[in-house]
């Protein structure tokens, strides 16, 4: 395999190419922008494989994406760069109507033309695998789960962005006949996650004594995914994802926002005690403006066709997950202190009140 990952530096980005580069030994060319949520010491550990090149380019430009794909001739592509924080996305939606749609058809258009060029059977071998969320499908009731038919109600501009994207995807393999597979996932979580999210947040806020931010009353549900379990899944359906269909992952782990910070003060309080019990530091804030009340995935489909199965449960996951942030400050030390400390972002200001005279 010969692998264009974009969006390698991010979060499950990073985890995709080191199990291409080191676990897979696939030659892979990883594109990343590098914004905000994009480093490179999340490829470290691949930066001395001869089998790993990386550039820094935006897929929203056209020349670039050309360029290297002429130059790397994929056999396949695995498209994860993408804006990806609700929050950010209630007050800059901007960035994510650009990169994840306007950055996807650039993409989608730029494979197109390179695999036109293709003799069979590379032309015919050729794949792209689009990475999506559940997010796209809107809430879900007490009941029932996502599946590959679940009709699309994205609620934030985050969301709606993905699903924008999806169809892109969709209509060039319908139209192009461009061999795209897409995936939809729910939450990740593990190593390496940008300190905004949840989780992340969560333990680092707690490690330093900081509030817990719950929204609302915390009875949110999540299917929560461990990255190397969504890495796994992504690499097997690049491989052997059927052209026009699409894969649900999800690790069948649902939890309560309010469990997840719960369970991880727990962990603090045996692994760091001196900050016991962590749990006094959760503090409820008001909700974000259209928070999802449910999300769960229906998994069959990939487990079935394809043989996969999440290995991590949440506890055995998160377990890993907060030891990981305990003993990696050179990781997130930089990132907190300077470019992102912890604090609420998404607060949409009020519209101003017409005054009638």
């Amino acid at each position: 395999m010969r692998v264009l990952v974009t969006g390698g530096a991010g979060f499950i980005g990073s985890e995709v190419v080191r199990q291409l580069v080191i676990d897979r030994g696939a030659e892979v060319l990883t594109v990343d922008k590098l914004t905000y949520a994009g480093t490179l010491e999340s490829l470290r550990s691949v930066g001395n494989h001869s089998n790993h090149r990386f550039l820094r380019a935006d897929v929203c430009d056209g020349a670039a994406m050309a360029a290297a794909f002429a130059d790397f001739r994929p056999t396949h592509v695995m498209h994860l760069a993408a804006e990806s924080h609700v929050d950010r996305s209630l007050t800059g939606p901007a960035d994510f109507v650009a990169t994840n749609l306007v950055g996807t058809y650039t993409l989608l258009d730029a494979a197109r033309r390179y695999r036109e060029g293709l003799a069979a059977p590379e032309r015919d071998d050729f794949r792209l695998l689009h990475v999506s969320t559940d997010e796209v499908y809107g809430s879900l009731g007490p009941d029932g789960l996502f599946d590959e038919t679940t009709r699309y109600d994205p609620s934030s501009p985050y969301s709606a962005s993905k699903a924008g994207a999806d169809h892109l995807a969709t209509a060039w393999q319908r139209s192009y006949g461009l061999p795209v597979v897409i995936s939809n996932c729910s939450n990740n979580y593990g190593p390496y996650h940008f300190p905004e999210k949840l989780i992340p947040l969560t333990i680092l806020n707690a490690m330093e004594g900081k509030a817990l931010p719950v929204y609302g009353d915390g009875q949110q549900i999540r299917d929560w995914l461990y990255v190397a379990d969504h890495a796994r899944a992504l690499i097997l359906i690049a491989e052997r994802g059927r052209p026009g269909e699409k894969y649900n992952v999800g690790g069948r782990n649902e939890r309560t926002n309010l469990d997840v910070v719960r369970q991880i003060c727990g962990h603090l309080d045996r692994l760091r005690p001196a900050g016991a019990p962590h749990a006094r530091l959760i503090s409820h804030v008001d909700d974000r403006p259209g928070h999802d009340r449910r999300y769960a995935i229906d998994a069959t489909k990939i487990e079935s066709e394809l043989g996969w199965r999440a290995q991590d449960t949440f506890e055995t996951g998160i377990e890993k997950t907060v030891g990981w942030y305990l003993d990696n400050e050179w990781w997130w030390g930089p990132l907190r202190r300077r470019v992102y400390g912890g604090e609420r972002l998404g607060l949409v200001p009020a519209a101003p009140t017409e005054v009638v005279t």
